[in-house]
């Protein structure tokens, strides 16, 4: 399995490709990673392809590792590992991913996570040659039907359409962070996109006795918290340990997220905890909650939407205890465990798929 992005930075595609190997190797297959590490690898199965650079795209930033170096480093860990089949996330995102794709013959399955909110300037300016690269995949995968929308339309070809995974167990039996008053907890980076502004201005008004928890940081976090906004607990990035006691703890998850997101990962993280989600109405996290069955749904941007949820939930144990068991029912569906068996089945069939030269290529 190969990532772009650094594995020292936390991020949705980072934490697919880690939970999904970990899944990948209690099934019993050699699963490994090749990534850019800004440290040492986070976990033993993990080999550093070298650091990161920050690029700014799409309104956000991508720890990514373009360089000739990293490309140099994941065909010479090819060659050592001999593989049967390569899993490229985001595959035409420069660095390992593409160099793997373009530099090898092994039998590929590439997964798109982008959806079209943020589709990358390399799809949109250089669709003629990034189509032409893409080819060079065996099966092409898309973790929802808005990411296989935004590929089908750049760059031709059918997708599998395999949702994104969470590791259930670690959320749902977390040790609950304590709070002497309903907690409402918000996970992302401090961006635009991410909706926070807007969860403060809520915040503002919101005229209950209770307390936002804000986590991580990012581009926004000073001018943020200038606002000054009572009732706020500015906790930084936290470890993943403690973002699970903190989702177990809280009373109600916030996820104000204005557009952006192919996915939403940290609406099964909440709902494995047991926690109520309140959750901005956009497409990537429809993917996961069903509005007023999982979660409460508020149009993205609307501060004054965003409050009355938020006070709903404050002022109602019942309805909250209703949406975390509903929640809590629907991650079943889509457990690591589960995604990976679906996996295996499509690695097999890349492996079945590719000329015999490739698979004999694979397994020297």
């Amino acid at each position: 399995m190969i990532c772009p992005y650094s594995l020292s930075i936390p991020g949705g595609v980072q934490g697919q490709v880690l939970g999904l190997a970990r899944a990948l190797r209690e099934l019993g297959h050699d699963a490994r990673v090749l990534a850019p590490c800004d440290g040492p690898p986070p976990t033993p199965f993990v080999m550093s392809v070298g650091p990161s650079t920050k690029v700014e795209s799409n309104g956000s930033i991508s720890p990514i590792a373009p360089g000739k170096v990293a490309a140099q480093r994941t065909l010479e860990a090819l060659r050592g590992f001999e593989p049967d089949v390569l899993h490229l996330h985001e595959p035409l995102v420069p660095g390992p991913t593409s160099a793997a794709l373009l530099g090898t013959i092994i039998p590929s399955v590439g997964t798109f996570h982008m959806s079209a909110e943020r589709r990358d300037s390399f799809y949109r300016y250089l669709r003629k040659p990034a189509a032409g690269i893409a080819k060079r995949l065996t099966i092409r995968t898309a973790v929802s039907e808005d990411a296989r929308r935004t590929a089908q339309e750049s760059l031709g070809g059918s997708y599998w359409v395999l949702p994104n995974g969470v590791d259930v167990a670690p959320f749902a039996q977390a040790d609950p962070w304590p709070s002497s008053v309903p907690a409402v907890l918000f996970v992302g980076r401090h961006e635009p996109r991410k909706g926070l502004s807007v969860l403060l201005d809520a915040w503002t008004d919101i005229d209950r006795e209770a307390v936002l928890w804000v986590a991580s940081d990012g581009p926004e976090t000073a001018i943020l918290k200038a606002r000054k906004v009572a009732g706020v607990e500015w906790i930084g990035r936290i470890r993943d340990d403690e973002k699970a006691r903190r989702m177990r703890g809280a009373a109600i998850f916030c996820a104000p997220a204005i557009s952006g997101e192919s996915f939403g990962v940290v609406l099964l993280e909440a709902m494995a905890a047991t926690t109520a989600v309140v959750a901005s109405d956009i497409p990537g996290y429809r993917n996961v909650a069903r509005p007023d069955v999982e979660a409460l749904m508020t149009a993205p941007g609307d501060a004054d939407s965003l409050r009355h949820a938020i006070r709903r939930l404050v002022d109602d144990p019942d309805r909250r205890a209703e949406l975390a068991a509903a929640g809590q029912r629907r991650t079943a569906e889509f457990s690591m465990t589960r995604l990976a068996a679906r996996f295996v089945a499509v690695y097999e069939s890349a492996i079945a798929c590719a000329p015999p030269t490739n698979r004999r290529a694979a397994n020297r």
